[in-house]
């Protein structure tokens, strides 16, 4: 094979490899030790670590490259500490560009500790569903790969039941408006890997960085409780 057919034909490859999720005996192998991460938030200065306030809930949110979708969450009222990380994949403790490589099976994901009694959890899924464009499978505009995936990764019973009918609510939405079947993969959250300091709260400290992040145009209502 002549060396420049070579190199469009691996590239190609390595594209279509990031467009698919890894299976164990495939995935990077990791560590037992977490990566340096920071310890408060670099906006509020609440602790990025648990133990949480009592009574404070946790969901996680992939919506394509965490700094934008951290950004979002970190500005809703009610919402105590954010973080950006890893998260619904298979390598433990992963690094950035362990992440970036495709072969751990990580989301970039947007933690969010919350208060329940001050933000429900509907208000949280309208913000995700208005935020980004859930259609677009393993990528997010021009950033492509699976951790770019749209995701809801929950931690209580009525958040999973929450985000399931959103979901289905939305999808008409979108439908009305022209738009392809939603890919969104919404799940029970698995172990939650925080990123390295230098992505923490990323765009407060950078405040002309790039961000990735943009929504369809279409309204997600709340309607008896229910985001829809």
């Amino acid at each position: 094979m002549a060396p420049d057919l070579f190199q469009k034909t691996r590239g190609k490859q390595v594209m279509l490899n990031k467009q698919r999720l890894p299976d164990p005996s495939s995935a990077l192998a990791g560590r037992k030790m977490p990566i340096v991460t920071a310890s408060h938030h670099f906006v509020n200065n609440n602790r990025l670590h648990p133990p949480y306030p009592e009574g404070f809930q946790v969901i996680l949110f992939g919506m394509g490259c965490f700094w934008g979708a951290e950004r979002i969450f970190w500005n809703v009222r009610g919402a105590h500490v954010t973080a950006a990380g890893y998260s619904a994949g298979i390598t433990p403790n992963p690094t950035y560009d362990e992440v970036c490589s495709g072969s751990t099976g990580h989301n970039e994901v947007a933690l969010v500790v919350f208060d329940p009694g001050i933000l429900s959890v509907e208000e949280l899924l309208k913000v995700f569903w208005e935020s980004h464009d859930p259609t677009q499978g393993m990528r997010q505009g021009n950033d492509l790969g699976t951790q770019y995936r749209s995701g809801i990764y929950t931690t209580t019973k009525s958040q999973f039941e929450a985000a399931v009918v959103s979901r289905s609510n939305y999808q008409d939405a979108l439908a009305d408006a022209g738009y392809s079947n939603v890919t969104t993969e919404i799940a029970e959250a698995s172990e939650f890997y925080f990123a390295e300091e230098y992505h923490q709260q990323y765009l407060a400290r950078n405040p002309n960085g790039y961000c990735g992040i943009g929504g369809t145009g279409v309204a997600c209502a709340i309607a008896n409780g229910v985001a829809g």
